[in-house]
C-alpha cells in the first residue's frame, strides 16, 4: 500500500489554496480578518480531518488483506518519515534492479528508455496551474475580475473622489498664502496652455499679450514676481481689458493660479533669468526690480 499524506499536510495545501483564491479576489490581504475566510478555513480542515479518518479505516481494512511479509514492509516504510520519503520518491537515483523493471523494450544510440512516473512535486504544480487555469478564465468571463477596464474606472473614480474631498477640505490658495514650488510647474504649464497662451504665445514669448519671459511688465502690484503673477490672474488688467481675471470670474480655482504664477516665475527666473526667450516680443512696460 502507499503512504498517504499527513492531514496536517493537507491542511497547510488547503489553506494555502485558501489564501491564494480570496487574494485574488479581495486584490489585498484585508480578508485575513473576515470571518467568512476563516470560517471556510475552519470548515475545510473538519472535512480533511473526516477524509483522514476515512482513509484511516479504508487502510486498517486493506492491511488485513495483507500478507506477513507485505505487512512487515509497509510497517518499516511507516517508519520513514513523510518528507524524507517524499524526497527520495522525487529525486533518489534508482537501483539497478528497479531500473531492470521499468526498461522499455525499445532505446536509440545505447540509451535506453525507462518507464518512470512523473514526480510527485511536478504532478501537483501541473494540475494546480490546471485549476488555477479553470477558475481564473470562469472568473474572467462570468466576473469583473481581472478586467482592466473594470479595475481603471474603480480606480479611476476612488482617485476623482479622493481629490474632490481633498479640495473640498482644502481651502483654495490665495494670494496672501500661496507659496511658489517646482513641484507645480508642469500643472502650471498645462493651465497656460489651455488658458494663456494665445495671447502669451508658446513658452510666454508674447503674441497679443506681452513677452513673459523678459524683465520688463506694464503691471507691477506686487513686489514679487511670483505674487504678481498670481494678482494679474487672479484679477486681470486695469489697462488691458483683454485680460480677463480668471479667477474673479470663476475660470481658474486658486490652485490654478498658484500653478500658472508657479510656471511663469520659472519661465522667467529660472528658464530665462537675464536674456529673454529668442523669438520673443519687445519688452514692454518698465524694468521690474523684484524681490526675492
Amino acid at each position: 500500500m502507499k503512504q498517504r499524506s499527513p492531514v496536517y499536510v493537507t491542511i497547510a495545501i488547503i489553506l494555502v489554496i485558501l489564501f491564494i483564491m480570496y487574494y485574488m479576489f479581495v486584490q489585498n490581504s484585508s480578508f485575513l480578518s473576515s470571518p467568512y475566510f476563516w470560517g471556510t478555513a475552519v470548515i475545510s480542515a473538519i472535512l480533511a480531518l473526516i477524509q483522514n479518518a476515512i482513509g484511516d479505516l479504508i487502510e486498517n481494512e486493506k492491511f488485513k488483506s495483507l500478507t506477513d511479509a507485505q505487512k512487515a514492509e509497509y510497517l518499516q516504510s511507516k517508519k520513514i518519515p513523510y518528507f524524507k520519503g517524499l524526497y527520495e520518491s522525487a529525486f533518489k537515483k534508482q537501483t539497478a534492479s528497479t531500473e531492470q523493471d521499468l526498461l522499455i523494450d525499445h532505446g536509440f544510440d545505447g540509451i535506453m528508455e525507462l518507464d518512470n512516473q512523473l514526480p510527485k512535486w511536478w504532478l501537483g504544480l501541473f494540475y494546480f496551474g490546471v485549476a488555477y487555469c479553470a477558475v481564473y478564465m470562469i472568473s474572467f468571463f462570468l466576473t469583473d475580475f481581472a478586467h482592466q477596464g473594470t479595475e481603471y474606472d474603480a480606480e479611476y473614480k476612488a482617485q476623482t473622489a479622493s481629490i474632490a474631498e481633498y479640495v473640498k477640505n482644502t481651502p483654495p490658495p490665495t494670494i496672501d498664502n500661496a507659496v511658489y514650488s517646482p513641484d507645480n510647474i508642469a500643472a502650471g504649464q498645462e493651465v497656460f496652455k489651455t488658458n494663456c497662451v494665445s495671447c502669451h504665445g508658446d513658452g510666454g514669448k508674447g503674441g497679443i499679450g506681452p513677452n513673459l519671459t523678459d524683465q520688463a511688465w506694464i503691471n507691477q502690484p506686487e513686489k514679487t514676481l511670483f505674487k504678481n503673477v498670481f494678482h494679474m490672474v487672479e484679477n486681470g488688467s486695469p489697462n488691458n481689458p483683454t485680460m480677463q481675471a480668471w479667477g474673479k470670474n470663476g475660470v481658474l480655482t486658486g490652485f490654478d493660479i498658484q500653478n500658472v504664477a508657479a510656471y511663469v516665475y520659472h519661465i522667467n527666473q529660472e528658464q530665462n533669468p537675464i536674456t529673454p526667450a529668442q523669438g520673443g516680443a519687445a519688452p514692454q512696460g518698465t524694468p521690474a526690480n523684484w524681490e526675492k
